[in-house]
Order: structure tokens, then C-alpha cells, then sequence
């Protein structure tokens, strides 16, 4: 897949904040007293990685030249990056399959998987695309998430949600672990659409209403897509814990169903 000028800035941003974030010990350099700037240096990384300091830095400049898988296998290790950073690395420097180009249209859900989340009441549920705009839910959701689904004229969308919504942070119980596991998911995906629009104005939009958003997404944090636990408050029970499963559709992989199931082991109050 070939790269774009803002893939290749991308790459850069990504490889440096990957730098400054590994302590000389970790890949055995020894530490030579007070630096200037965290982390690695350009000079270490590159000789670490078996690669020109020179040719390095092209790369991390965005300029316009094509790392090997080789090299990107040797930057990975010697960066420590984990798989979905690994994953990330390899679609900004154009080693990996985009889902869609940047004019096709998202496509619809059809009209019997759209139905899926209202079967799976009493479960909140919800089906969600790569940008978080909620494409199909049942009555649950939208009592678990409250305004979630009043935005007139355009899809709810968690991200959205999640951020600009005051009600997010009441009902989050722990809101900025949620919220910053969120934003590196919408990292991820945005990586396999690069040339999207879609995504570039919701990360916009984001970046002008939180400012939360403008100190995490220069992080360049990544993860997939998983299931996990949260912890919500709603009006009647306070405080619940929930298992949530993430199921990815088999003709659309960024369109992924979610189910929340309540910890039965909880006493209403966040007490297993």
C-alpha cells in the first residue's frame, strides 16, 4: 500500500514517541548521566536497530522513502513495541491492508444484523463502525448511556460521548482509564484509514471540546479492540460492574458488536 505525506508524518510522530518512551537500561545502554530530551536518542536507536542513524532519521522526518519489513521487524523489537503496536507500525509505513479507500462510503448494516442488539434485550448492546458512531442499539443501551442517542441528524457516536458529554463522566465510574483506552483504539483504527475523512473531522472535532483529547492523542497510544470489564453508575442500582465481549462482523472487521452482561456477583455498589 503506498504512503501518503500525512502516513509518513504519522510514522514519524509514532517512532519518536515510541523512542522517548524506552530507557536506555531496558535494551542495555548503559545510563551516561542527565539527558536532555527522555529516552532513546536517534544515534542509539538506529545502531540498536542495525540500520544508518542517518536513514533513521529520514524516517522519523516523514520524508518520503519505504522501510523494509526487516527493518520495521528490528525497529519493533528494539523499541519494545507490543503486538498492536507492532500491527500499527506496519500500516503507517505501508506494510499492511487498509479496509476501505478514502472515497468508499461506510457501508450499510443490513437490515437483519441491524436487528441483532434489540434481540439481545434485557443486554445492553449496541453495534458500533471504526469511527464509534453507534449504528444499531436496543432500549438498554441507551438507559446505560444516557443522551447518547439525542444528537438530531446525525448517528450517536460513543466517542463523542464519551468526551464531550458531561453525563459520560458521571456514568464512567473510572472515566479516564475508559476514556484513554478509547481514544488508542480510535488510534489504531484511524491508522488503517489513513486518508479517511471521517476520521480526521471526528479527531478534530474532539481535539476542539476536550482537552483531554489534545494532551493524550500526540501520545500516539494504540489497542485493539478487546472485551473487558467496566464499571457504570445508572440512576436505579448505583454503581454496577459489567463484563462487555466485543464481536467483530465477519464482512465489515471494523464493525464490531457489543454486549454488556451485569456482574452478578455485584451487590449494586461496585462491590464484587
Amino acid at each position: 500500500m503506498p504512503q501518503g505525506p500525512e502516513q509518513r508524518r504519522e510514522l514519524g510522530a509514532f517512532l519518536r514517541s515510541r523512542r522517548e518512551r524506552v530507557a536506555p537500561d531496558e535494551v542495555g545502554l548503559p545510563r551516561t548521566g542527565r539527558r536532555r530530551t527522555p529516552g532513546l536518542r536517534r544515534e542509539e536507536l538506529a545502531l540498536l536497530a542495525g540500520i544508518s542513524a542517518t536513514w533513521y532519521t529520514y524516517l522519523e522526518q516523514g520524508r518520503d522513502i519505504r522501510a523494509s519489513e526487516q527493518v520495521l521487524d528490528s525497529l519493533a523489537r528494539t523499541l519494545l513495541l507490543d503486538e498492536g503496536e507492532r500491527e500499527h507500525l506496519r500500516r503507517l509505513a505501508g506494510r499492511a491492508h487498509t479496509v476501505q479507500s478514502a472515497h468508499e462510503a461506510p457501508a450499510r448494516l443490513p437490515s437483519e444484523v441491524a436487528a441483532v442488539p434489540r434481540l439481545l434485550q434485557p443486554q445492553p448492546a449496541y453495534i458500533i463502525d471504526g469511527t464509534y458512531d453507534v449504528l444499531s442499539h436496543n432500549r438498554a443501551a441507551e438507559e446505560l448511556f444516557p443522551h447518547l442517542a439525542e444528537a438530531p441528524g446525525t448517528p450517536p457516536n460513543l466517542a463523542r460521548w464519551t468526551f464531550l458529554d458531561p453525563a459520560a463522566r458521571d456514568v464512567v465510574v473510572d472515566w479516564e482509564a475508559e476514556a484513554r483506552g478509547l481514544l488508542a483504539r480510535l488510534r489504531t483504527l484511524s491508522g488503517r484509514h489513513p486518508d479517511d475523512p471521517r476520521y480526521r473531522a471526528l479527531i478534530d472535532e474532539l481535539k476542539a471540546g476536550s482537552e483531554e483529547v489534545r494532551a493524550w492523542w500526540p501520545r500516539y497510544d494504540v489497542q485493539v479492540r478487546h472485551g473487558g470489564r467496566k464499571r457504570l453508575r445508572s440512576p436505579g442500582p448505583g454503581v454496577t460492574e459489567y463484563a462487555y465481549t466485543a464481536f467483530h462482523l465477519a464482512e465489515q472487521p471494523d464493525h464490531t458488536l457489543v454486549i454488556y452482561v451485569a456482574d452478578d456477583a455485584s451487590d449494586g455498589n461496585g462491590t464484587p
